[in-house]
């Protein structure tokens, strides 16, 4: 398989799902992709895609993940997708065809990426674009599909509303997440009343408007962190008064600090 060094229809890319093999398997490795952008699209195949050095954001059906080192997303056969991305970028992308993914997930999921995994998907993206499915290659494709369908699931997923005047309210909040305005602001601006309000985003979201404002906060901080900014730069952009204010917040969802969190998917990548 190409190591892909450009987004381009020049880069050795094959539509996967053109690939009569049960698992497609590319490696993309770039100092500088600058911001990209795949609009919305599915496959026939499911697709895994790791995350080694920066970050990925992904919608799909009605969600958002944020894909920090070490960590993947799991894109089901069929779901419709984007992603986007800024900056550099190393990691692989794995087509798994529907009648070997039975035993992976059936619904979009972020995944904690073990080394193994990690070094399974870096040996099936050398392969040949159409390898012998014989003898060691068919134990290599086993022996992934197994470590995927072992992965634990991160929380890393934001629920994305449906009704167009939620949607507003989060362009705007995404737009300018330091802005730490009241329910009651947010819901002037997208002229509903409070409890309107408040009874939309916990129908399309199942949080409250409070809990959905601050993983919102944490997806973009584990997103800004992977690509290179300081504590303190986050916890500024996202309005925080203080840096422990906002590492208290950071911990209380992920169970550690920024500071760690980010230690330990780089030291991994070794």
């Amino acid at each position: 398989m190409p190591i892909l060094n450009e987004i381009g229809s020049d880069n050795g890319w094959m539509d996967p799902d053109a690939v009569p093999r049960p698992v497609v398997t590319y490696g993309f490795i770039t100092e500088a992709f600058g911001s990209f952008e795949l609009a919305p699209h599915h496959h026939a195949k499911g697709q895994i895609i790791l995350a080694q050095r920066g970050a990925l954001s992904c919608e799909v059906d009605g969600g958002l993940w944020i894909v920090p080192p070490r960590s993947a997303i799991w894109i089901p056969g069929g779901a419709l997708h984007s992603v986007k991305a800024t900056g550099a970028l190393e990691g692989y992308n794995a087509f798994i065809a529907p009648d070997v993914a039975a035993g992976l997930p059936a619904s979009c999921c972020a995944l904690s990426v073990s080394p193994l995994l990690r070094e399974l998907l870096a040996r099936a993206a050398v392969l040949p674009v159409f390898y012998e499915e014989t003898g060691p290659n068919v134990r290599l494709v086993a022996v992934l599909l197994d470590e995927i369908a072992a992965a634990g699931i991160e929380d890393l997923h934001l629920p994305m509303p449906a009704d167009a005047r939620l949607r507003r309210v989060v362009d705007l909040m995404m737009a300018a997440p330091a802005e730490r305005g009241t329910l009651d602001g947010w819901a002037r601006r997208a002229g509903l009343g409070e409890r309107t309000l408040a009874r939309l985003i916990h129908r399309e979201t199942g949080m409250s408007f409070g809990r959905w404002r601050q993983q919102l906060g944490v997806m973009l901080a584990v997103k800004w962190l992977a690509g290179g900014a300081s504590i303190q730069q986050v916890a500024g952009d996202l309005g925080y008064e203080s840096v422990p204010s906002f590492v208290t917040m950071f911990r209380k969802a992920l169970g550690t600090s920024p500071g760690r969190y980010m230690a330990e998917r780089h030291s991994s990548r070794h």
